[in-house]
Parts: C-alpha cells; structure tokens; sequence
C-alpha cells in the first residue's frame, strides 16, 4: 500500500488556500477498514495531526488550529483524500504528510491517539509554505 502525494504544496500567501491530495495505491485499502490523515511537521516541530476521517463510522477529526479552517474529504471511487486549508497563516508554514492506517477504530478515537499508536503508511510530504 502506498500514499502519494499528487498536488497541493506551494507558496502561498496569508488569508490564501490550498488544497492537498493523496492517492492511496493498493488493492488492499479501503476506506471502510482504514484511518486516513493528513499530519504535519514544521521545522524544529514535532509531527502533529491535522485532519483525519475514517469511512467505518463516517467520522473526522480535526485538530483545534485545523478546526474550522481545513476540510479533510476522500473519493473513495478515486481512492483519493484531500485536505482543503483555507485561511491560512503563515504558521501552517510545514511540510504535509498523508497517512493511513488499518484500524478498526473511528478517527476521532484513533488520531488524537495517533503519536503513540501510529500510522502504518505514509506519503513523502509536500511542503506548504505561507507567507505574511
């Protein structure tokens, strides 16, 4: 199984969007049985979680600086996620993964977990970068 990111990193300016996407490559997935996310990591940060959405119990979870700003959606004909960030600020300034992981919980018991219980499969990154 494999995530890869397809589009979205860039240069943009505060008060600006973008969006992100992710296809998730393997006969094996499917949005039914597996957590996707979108986590990042800024320099000198640790990694954090952003968004995550589980298609077992239809759920998402976001974190508080995400809440409100960014949207976490998937094609699953596609077996595509996406992440649309808006109002963004020059904190957001990081380099975005997507992950996955099978797991039988719903993203909102699994992602705030997800330091510690992990995400078995995870996309190169691409970096996003806001300027003031």
């Amino acid at each position: 199984l494999r995530c890869s990111c397809r589009r979205g990193g860039g240069l943009v300016q505060s008060g600006g969007s973008l969006r992100l996407s992710c296809l998730i490559s393997g006969s094996e997935f499917t949005f039914d049985e597996y957590v996707i996310g979108w986590f990042r990591q800024a320099s000198g940060k640790e990694r954090e979680v952003m968004a995550c959405a589980s298609g077992s119990d239809r759920s998402t979870y976001y974190a508080d600086s995400a809440n409100g700003r960014f949207t976490i959606s998937s094609n699953n004909a596609r077996k595509t996620v996406y992440l649309q960030m808006n109002n963004l600020r020059p904190d957001d300034t990081a380099v975005y993964y997507c992950a996955t992981t099978l797991t039988r919980y719903g993203s909102r018991w699994y992602c705030p977990r997800a330091h510690s219980f992990g995400m078995k499969f995870w996309g190169k990154g691409t970096l996003v970068t806001v300027s003031s």
